[in-house]
């Protein structure tokens, strides 16, 4: 049945070298695709989740530009305040803001933080037109300054403080999904070389099966039938299934004991027509 089945998968005739070099060949190219293909995915998410991660930082650092120099706007404004005096005035380079804002809105990839930048320049918009007033209210005996800092213009700037904050936190907890989506991807990149090691285990498990099936247990059992030959004079019949030199060694073991065999039987008859003869011939002298 073994013979039938290998002949019929395996009709080529292959020597043990060759079976053991395709064996192992087989379980050497699983263990390198699995690791290339490793590697590929590993390196494949690293980049892409890199990009992301430090997209999410450089969209952080502009943020928290743009909240700097809201901040010093706003600080300059109440230092202009306390000294009465509306030339100090500088304002925001507001070519520099709306640049730094573009490049932050370009890199956002989600709804919700295209949203809140939306958000951020509308609070910035609003802040700044009321900040110009600051020229009219000091002209205008009849406003308080302070009270108009505080009551007017400090809810704007609270407003857009508000939303470069929560602008903040979408692009944090972008930052932290990414991070985890980099730690999935490294538990995923792995995945194909833990199968690789499994299947490579496995193989090699197969492998000593097959050697213990088809090498070791054919050798134990000529072993066997040479003592029985040597210690109990059987006849050496030893047979297994095979097609390489391991049956070609049985076969040619089996030849020179059968031939030993015969030749132990002419010496016999010999030595037992030697006797005969002798015998005879004693025999014929006393006549």
């Amino acid at each position: 049945m073994q013979r039938k089945f290998w002949k019929k998968y395996f009709p080529l005739k292959m020597s043990m070298s060759l079976k053991l070099t395709l064996s192992l060949g087989a379980i050497a190219v699983i263990l390198l695709l699995s690791s290339v293909i490793s590697i590929m995915e590993y390196r494949r998410m690293s980049d892409y989740v890199s990009n992301l991660i430090a997209s999410n930082i450089n969209c952080i650092n502009i943020s928290q530009k743009l909240a700097n120099a809201s901040d010093r706007y706003n600080l300059q404004l109440l230092a202009i305040i306390g000294e009465n005096d509306p030339d100090l005035m500088t304002g925001i380079d507001h070519k520099v803001f709306m640049a730094e804002y573009d490049s932050l809105k370009s890199t956002l990839d989600s709804r919700e933080a295209i949203a809140r930048a939306d958000s951020v320049i509308y609070s910035y918009t609003a802040y700044m037109l009321t900040s110009l007033e600051l020229k009219q209210v000091a002209l205008n005996d009849f406003i308080d300054n302070r009270e108009w800092y505080f009551n007017r213009l400090q809810p704007k700037y609270q407003r857009l403080k508000s939303d470069i904050e929560k602008l903040n936190d979408v692009i944090y907890r972008q930052l932290k999904e990414n991070s985890e989506t980099f730690q999935d991807g490294f538990y995923r990149s792995i995945i194909p070389g833990v199968v690789s090691v499994g299947a490579g285990l496995l193989l090699v498990l197969l492998l000593l099966i097959f050697i213990l099936i088809y090498y070791i247990r054919p050798l134990k059992k000529m072993l066997s039938g040479i003592d029985d030959y040597q210690t109990a004079g059987r006849r050496y019949n030893c047979e297994f299934d095979g097609d390489d030199e391991l049956l070609q060694l049985n076969t040619d073991i089996k030849e020179v004991l059968e031939e030993n065999t015969e030749l132990k039987k002419r010496l016999t008859r010999l030595r037992e027509d030697r006797e005969k003869f002798i015998e005879s011939s004693s025999a014929a002298s006393d006549i």
